[in-house]
């Protein structure tokens, strides 16, 4: 395989284009665990039936472990977005609808989102007692078994030039409640300073699923405090900025 074009430089990964291929190469000291992780999810959310790029194999190349699959050759939500504001309603309302679809199959294999963030606010900074509530209400939540991206956001949904869109980077994904993957993609527009779109989206999602947005929004606190966890320090302060605001019930 050649690594002569780079697509994009992610934090601990380069995106490289051979031909019809899609290498996602990364760093020398990344987890093995956490690159087959990642390779065995997408191979699972293949099988859902969701359009996703073939996956092909994982590789070592040069002493560093890489992911191959098809690359799709179009623009990111994102780069769509920013590059036609007229058209922004019209694909945020695509990118709600997408996230629906994923929510609406089951992937009896992957991971627990619940078991997930509960491990992940074990390991925050925050103090025992705040800890404590935040696994309380955890524990209180209803128990589902939808897919969730966990990364889910506009640079993750590739347009093809057919007009499919294809949805990318799997690492994060688990099985659990929709409304806290619909939190984590809130939290990320206003990571990304969107707070307007942030707004919109939260609105869309919660018409478009009958969702109640008391719901989402009290999900949020559990999904930022488990987040935070391997944040950067400017990201970590305004995730657990939104544990703090919280009245615990």
């Amino acid at each position: 395989m050649k690594l002569d074009t780079v697509v994009a430089i992610r934090q601990h990964k380069t995106i490289y284009r051979d031909g019809a291929l899609c290498i996602k190469l990364f760093d020398a000291d990344y987890s093995k665990a956490d690159v087959l992780n990642e390779a065995l999810n997408h191979a699972r959310i293949e099988e859902t039936g969701l359009h996703v790029p073939k996956f092909h194999e994982v590789c070592m190349i040069d002493g560093k472990w890489a992911i191959v699959t098809d690359f799709i050759e179009g623009k990111t939500l994102a780069e769509r977005m920013a590059a036609d504001p007229e058209k922004r309603d019209e694909y945020l309302n695509l990118f709600v609808d997408l996230q629906i679809e994923v929510q609406s199959k089951t992937c009896p294999n992957l991971n627990k989102l619940k078991d997930k963030m509960n491990r992940k606010i074990s390991q925050t900074t925050l103090d025992a007692t705040t800890r404590y509530e935040l696994h309380t209400r955890l524990e209180g939540m209803p128990k589902h078994n939808k897919v969730c991206h966990g990364d889910f956001n506009p640079t993750n949904v590739i347009l093809a030039e057919d007009g499919t869109p294809y949805i990318i980077d799997w690492a994060h994904a688990t099985q659990g409640n929709a409304s806290a993957d619909a939190a984590r993609t809130y939290l990320l527009f206003c990571l990304n300073g969107d707070e307007e779109t942030a707004a919109k989206y939260l609105d869309l999602f919660c018409r478009k699923s009958d969702t109640a947005k008391q719901y989402v929004q009290k999900w949020m606190p559990i999904v930022a405090a488990s987040q935070s966890v391997k944040a950067i320090e400017g990201e970590r302060e305004f995730l657990l900025s939104w544990v703090d605001v919280v009245d615990y019930e």
